[in-house]
């Protein structure tokens, strides 16, 4: 493992992983804040009002997210030989950079049809995201032949 943790895109994975994990915490600091978190963090008035009223569909939504953030946490910090060898590391990795890019690149063009969330949050969401998709992209490109089973 000394070998992939010396390689080129490890930094660039290690804050990835970081990042993630960043952002699992303030899912999960919305599920303890309540109501008000959700909407400071843009889940939408219709999540904070479930949440409000005690429904679990926003706690099991939030998980189930803060769940996801955590397990590409995990590949980025596979990736950058913190942790074992995750399976389909590289696959693994592809996908996450997509779906960040994806994020960031469509959630403004699609919130300006719907108007769901305010022109605010979805600017500045998908900058985030866009730099976590940036740093997950560079880290694999750099660690890529590293990466192979």
């Amino acid at each position: 493992m000394a070998d992939v943790a010396a390689h080129p895109g490890s930094p660039w994975l290690l804050v990835g992983g970081c990042l993630s994990i960043i952002a699992a915490l303030a899912h999960l600091a919305c599920i303890f804040g309540g109501p008000e978190w959700y909407r400071f963090f843009g889940a939408g008035e219709a999540m904070a009002r479930a949440a409000g009223r005690g429904e679990w569909m926003p706690t099991l939504v939030t998980l189930g997210i803060a769940a996801m953030l955590l397990l590409w946490a995990a590949y980025a910090l596979s990736g950058a030989g913190l942790l074992p060898r995750l399976p389909l590391l590289r696959t693994g990795l592809v996908v996450i950079v997509a779906i960040y890019l994806l994020r960031a690149l469509a959630f403004v063009p699609l919130n300006l049809v719907t108007c769901h969330y305010s022109d605010g949050f979805a600017i500045v969401s998908s900058l985030i995201v866009l730099i976590y998709g940036a740093v997950y992209a560079v880290g694999t490109a750099k660690a890529w032949d590293h990466l192979a089973p």
